[in-house]
């Protein structure tokens, strides 16, 4: 007897919010595969890119923890971060094995492989390339500003956002696992310096926009200072579709849970706002919106509840 094919789905994403989410789906009987953005050049990662010359490893190293099936002590050990020594003050021993094992194939891509191997890791984790990009913004006044870690506080409007090198090759295995999913997933995470840089890889938007599976993106439950700062849920929509030039979302996810005041105040000195759900702009622009009570509160800081989208999203998937 043949074995029953699990329903494939892509997540999309980088950041906080990408691990968040996998948590929850993996509990799930699908077959997953992670797309994560090396365009990361802050803190360790960005000192190990620099240094070693390599891809970013830190979004990546959050991904195979969510995923990862082993005991915690292993997974807290892989996420450990020193805090003193010379020259290793700020790095994650995940990074660092990453950095290591890069070093040792030759190759990040393989490097991630075998990680997936040690930690047991449910599903598949592919870098948006096997190479580190520069992200870019062009602000609404015309000036660049360079660096992934610096966009969000340059103090100006995003107007856009772009990678360099322009040619860069994506995975033909990332082109593969696109084009035959059930399910694709973008976000939850930053639209500017998590999502985008993964779909301004050439191939991987186009990809993206031409398979066939349904699309959901997730939309942020804040507004972000420096990236969507007064943006409603139509805007992060619209950026997506603009840098890809088409539209080609089928459903939004957002939250319609009030936020308690206490913990708005906090956010509040970020210059961050709940994201208003514009259903009419939303509806007009062709997408099915759901709604849900979809937060949890990590000390005060706001989360997507991983079960409850897990759930909702698992529902979506249709392989008839």
């Amino acid at each position: 007897m043949s074995e029953t094919k699990l329903p494939k789905v892509v997540i999309i994403g980088g950041g906080t919010g990408l691990p968040v989410l996998l948590r929850g789906l993996k509990k799930y009987n699908i077959d997953i595969t992670a797309v994560v953005t090396v365009a990361d050049d802050g803190g360790s990662s960005g000192r190990l890119r620099d240094e070693l010359d390599i891809p970013p490893p830190g979004d990546v190293r959050n991904v195979l923890a969510a995923l990862s099936e082993v005991e915690p002590l292993i997974e807290d050990l892989f996420q450990h971060r020193f805090n003193t020594g010379n020259g290793l003050s700020g790095h994650s021993l995940g990074n660092l094995l990453l950095a290591a094992m890069t070093t040792i194939r030759g190759d990040f891509v393989t490097a991630i492989r075998e990680m997936s191997k040690v930690l047991n890791v449910r599903g598949k984790v592919l870098p948006a390339a096997n190479q580190s990009v520069v992200l870019h913004a062009e602000m609404e006044d015309g000036t660049i500003v360079s660096g992934e870690s610096k966009i969000p506080y340059s103090g100006k409007k995003v107007k856009r956002v772009f990678l360099s090198p322009e040619k860069v090759e994506p995975l033909p295995e990332t082109l593969e696992e696109i084009r035959s999913a059930d399910l694709i997933i973008i976000g939850p995470g930053s639209l500017y310096t998590s999502i985008l840089p993964n779909l301004l890889v050439p191939k991987i938007g186009e990809a993206v926009c031409e398979a066939k599976a349904k699309k959901v993106y997730i939309c942020n439950v804040m507004t972000q200072a420096g990236e969507t700062l007064s943006y409603k849920a139509s805007d992060h929509v619209q950026a997506l579709y603009d840098h890809m030039a088409r539209p080609f979302i089928d459903t939004i996810l957002v939250n319609n849970e009030n936020i308690p005041a206490n913990v708005q105040e906090r956010y509040t000195k970020e210059l961050a706002l709940p994201v208003e759900v514009d259903e009419d702009k939303l509806q007009a622009i062709g997408l099915d919106i759901i709604q849900d009570n979809l937060i949890r509160y990590e000390d005060g800081v706001i989360r997507h509840d991983t079960d409850k989208v897990a759930s909702l999203l698992y529902s979506m998937i249709d392989v008839t």
